[in-house]
């Protein structure tokens, strides 16, 4: 799903058929990777798993008892080969589900964290590739990401001796487009 096509950005910087797709690509991508984090979804961290030979369990930090339930299906992702895909949950508790894994190698194995954590997604309500202010807001991004990348160091000067800094993909990046994305960030983003 990405919120800004390679045929949107190579006309927003005029580029003509000058760079390849690929590279083009790869700037979109990026912007997506920066921007999707930050918008609701309904998705929760898997700090930690353990399996028999035919059950997985995945351990959350928060409580989970009013947002998962059994007979849902879920996708995990980045939680190893028996844990990714689509589950159906078959147990819960307050921090933890249950589901079938299937695999040749499904050794039991004990609780363990997992870093960086896996990611559980459920149904999902918001498709952020319909809402133009996000798609507005992935294209600045993306245009500030090839602009550093031609120029890296046309971000901004110091105020004592004019020295250019890379500031244009700094801790700002993000609070230049959070008018466009402020009705669909995520509350649990924006801690620390």
């Amino acid at each position: 799903m990405a919120l800004t096509t390679v045929a949107e950005l190579r006309t927003a910087l005029g580029v003509g058929t000058l760079y390849a797709d690929a590279t083009l690509q790869s700037v979109c991508d990026a912007a997506d990777n920066v921007l999707l984090p930050f918008i609701w979804s309904n998705t929760l961290s898997i700090i930690g798993h353990s399996n028999t030979a035919n059950t997985g369990t995945s351990y959350f930090a928060e409580s989970i008892a009013e947002q998962l339930y059994v007979g849902q299906t879920v996708v995990i992702t980045g939680a190893g080969s028996k844990h990714n895909g689509s589950k159906t949950i078959t147990g819960r508790d307050t921090h933890s589900i249950t589901y079938a894994i299937t695999g040749n190698n499904n050794a039991v194995t004990p609780r363990h964290p997992i870093n960086p954590y896996g990611l559980l997604s459920a149904d999902t309500y918001l498709d952020p590739s319909t809402v133009p202010a996000i798609q507005e807001a992935s294209l600045m991004i993306a245009i500030d990401i090839w602009q550093s990348r031609q120029a890296p160091s046309s971000g901004g000067v110091t105020i004592d001796g004019y020295q250019p800094s890379p500031y244009r993909m700094g801790n700002t990046l993000l609070a230049r487009v959070r008018g466009l994305i402020a009705p669909y960030l995520d509350p649990r983003s924006m801690v620390g």
